[in-house]
């Protein structure tokens, strides 16, 4: 024997299994279940997002007869603090949680220069690859002394360097540049961090290679000057040399030059050996020898 007994559905019981999907910069993607399996009716449901940065709240409304329900909350600022609360229309039991966007991107290419008495710091501009980024709002700067373990705030700015001076020898920094952080440090951008030991003993491989390459440029500049000047020098030695040989070549043709043959005659050794074995040799006259007259 069995029995089908069919629940009666109790609208006053809370959302199910609500959690986060997906979060980004401007947007989070939340999940849950109804209260009751498979509603053979619409359900209303009321979002409320609250804002624990700058206290506001929103309140949202989603209609459906689906047993899972996915929502998507917009209109979120970077690096916030929400607080999402999902309960039926009815103000029945809530189910809550709490999301934290997506911060801003750290900026790229951080790098530094060395000047005689201070350093500059570089970046490229955040709003190359962060459309929600307006360079009005700025960077901070943060240097840290590993040496007396202080961490310093160093000022904002809306260009994209900043120039840090004071700087003690034998000591090493670490500095941070960050989009401007917003009501009262809650909304940060992501660091970018570079270490710098110029000034002592030992040095970061990023930091001085970029705090050196002008000191590099200064040296490798008059050396390929030098070098090229001096290639200029031997080309020019060569030149007249070559010029000098041609000029005894046309001489020494020219003075064996045969208007009769209209061309230069030279003679080798080995010719001049030749006409000698073949010419009787003359010798001298004797006393004793008769000269005959004919």
């Amino acid at each position: 024997d069995y029995v089908v007994v069919k629940m009666i559905p109790d609208n006053r019981l809370p959302p199910r299994h609500l959690h986060s999907v997906h979060t980004g910069k401007t947007f989070a993607v939340i999940k849950w279940e109804s209260p009751y399996d498979s509603p053979d009716q619409d359900m209303l449901y009321a979002v409320a997002v609250k804002d624990l940065v700058r206290k506001t709240d929103r309140i949202y409304k989603v209609k459906t007869r689906n047993s899972t329900v996915e929502y998507t909350i917009k209109k979120l600022e970077p690096g916030g603090k929400y607080h999402v609360i999902v309960q039926l229309g009815n103000m029945s039991k809530e189910s809550s949680m709490k999301i934290s966007t997506v911060p801003l991107s750290a900026p790229d290419a951080l790098k530094i220069i060395t000047e005689n008495d201070h350093i500059l710091l570089f970046w490229k501009s955040l709003a190359l690859k962060e459309s929600n980024f307006n360079e009005s709002r700025g960077y901070e700067i943060h240097m840290f002394d590993s040496l007396l373990n202080i961490t310093a705030y160093l000022g904002n700015t809306t260009e994209n360097f900043f120039k840090v001076s004071n700087l003690k020898i034998g000591h090493n920094y670490s500095f941070t540049v960050q989009a401007r952080c917003l009501y009262s440090g809650q909304m940060c951008g992501e660091p970018a961090t570079l270490l710098y030991d110029e000034l002592g003993t030992g040095e970061d491989s990023s930091a001085s290679k970029t705090g050196r390459s002008t000191d590099v440029a200064a040296i490798v500049v008059p050396v390929l000057f030098l070098l090229l000047v001096t290639l200029g020098i031997g080309f020019v030695v060569l030149y007249m040399r070559h010029r000098r040989l041609q000029n005894s070549f046309t001489a020494f043709a020219n003075s064996h030059y045969s208007s009769r043959l209209g061309s230069a005659i030279f003679s080798s050794g080995d010719d001049l050996g030749d006409e000698d074995d073949e010419a009787p040799m003359i010798t001298g006259f004797s006393d004793d020898v008769p000269m005959v007259i004919a």
